[in-house]
């Protein structure tokens, strides 16, 4: 009878790799302090400007772990971001309670859920239709895989753009109007408040609310990517057939890789919703998908602070081409010669490209030794 021959390699524990954590400790203190200093030379425009650059972020670190930790291309993405804005818009404005009689006889002024109410039950909303989508696809891969998420992502666009009747639910392209902002210990984040001495108009608020929630998407996604999970997910990415060799039930790691990718596009549209006030199908078309997939795939798939760094940077890039367009253009010819807009979309495309030929694994790749285990041996001796 054949005796196993016991293994001596002990996995080491999981933990951050240094490089990793001191970028993103060197990214919250920048993020800290950024709107002061933007303020001082452009103002609440610019603070704005940083607000939808963390809500980039926030979608973009939800997709990662759909594209770069676990390797399936979703075009559609933006449809769980549209499910968490209209969960916040139906649940926290008066639309239901104006439009069904029997809501109205029970909530005669709205429903008007706080936006912390309506979060946990977007996660669960958003994981689902994320299980929906990826249920169909399991056995799809490449550019197969890309077609039926972006046909998910534009079916969910047109329900949101007529479900307007027979009942009128989303209230069609007109979109729904006087969403609730956030509220949290008294404090509403749609008015200025003095604190230390140093006033905090409504941009300011919600861009450290957005600073905080990222702050815990990095967190989960950190110790998503350090995990079991996470290194079925990498496995899955690099070979599918010898992962499920290997043991690995690759129908319930995609299905959770999915599942978990919207849940944050889902709390995502659900600030979004508060934030704006207002939720229209203009806001998720498949331009923002391939905006979002840019994101991660030009920061560096798979790795975290490279997705900041690239939320940062094209976000930031695409709104100084929209300020800078017209005047070096007055500056150089005395007049307007390209519209602003279509410059813009020109230099940023442009951009894009020269990125993937000098770059082609992104600004800020993910290191290889990421993905894999560190394996000791009692007795050696090494650094690790």
């Amino acid at each position: 009878m054949n005796t196993p021959i016991p293994s001596t390699a002990v996995a080491a524990p999981s933990r951050v790799p240094a490089k990793t954590l001191a970028a993103l400790m060197a990214f919250l203190v920048v993020a800290l302090c950024a709107p002061f200093f933007v303020q001082t030379f452009g103002g609440n425009y610019w603070v704005r400007v940083l607000d939808f650059a963390l809500l980039y972020i926030m979608l973009a670190l939800g997709l990662n772990i759909v594209v770069g930790f676990a390797g399936l291309l979703d075009l559609g993405y933006i449809a769980f971001y549209a499910v968490g804005a209209y969960l916040m818009a139906l649940l926290g404005s008066p639309h239901l309670a104006n439009q069904f009689e029997w809501i109205h006889q029970l909530f005669p002024n709205g429903l008007h859920l706080s936006m912390w109410f309506v979060i946990p039950l977007t996660v669960c909303v958003a994981a689902t239709f994320g299980v929906l989508l990826g249920a169909p696809t399991l056995k799809l891969r490449g550019d197969y895989l890309a077609i039926v998420t972006l046909g998910f992502g534009e079916i969910i666009r047109i329900f949101m753009n007529n479900l307007d009747r027979p009942l009128n639910i989303t209230n069609g392209p007109k979109g729904i109007t006087a969403v609730d902002p956030v509220h949290i210990f008294g404090f509403d984040f749609s008015k200025s408040h003095e604190i230390f001495g140093l006033k905090f108009t409504p941009v300011f608020m919600y861009y450290y609310l957005l600073v905080a929630l990222v702050i815990v998407i990095v967190f989960i996604c950190l110790r998503l990517q350090n995990s079991r999970i996470g290194r079925a997910w990498v496995a899955i990415r690099e070979d599918e057939i010898a992962a499920k060799a290997m043991g690995i039930n690759t129908r319930n790691v995609k299905l959770l890789a999915f599942a978990m990718g919207a849940s944050f596009g889902g709390v995502s549209g659900s600030v979004f919703g508060a934030f704006q006030g207002f939720v229209s199908p203009e806001s998720f078309t498949l331009w923002e998908s391939i905006y979002i997939l840019a994101i991660v795939v030009l920061g560096g798939m798979g790795h975290i602070p490279g997705v900041i760094l690239g939320g940062i940077l094209l976000v930031g890039f695409q709104e100084l081409l929209r300020v800078v367009a017209e005047p070096m253009q007055t500056g150089l010819f005395g007049h307007v010669v390209v519209d602003a807009e279509v410059l813009r979309q020109l230099l940023f495309g442009l951009a894009l490209v020269v990125v993937m030929l000098y770059r082609p694994a992104g600004i800020w790749p993910s290191p290889r030794k990421e993905d894999r285990p560190v394996v000791r041996r009692p007795g050696s001796v090494g650094r690790f």
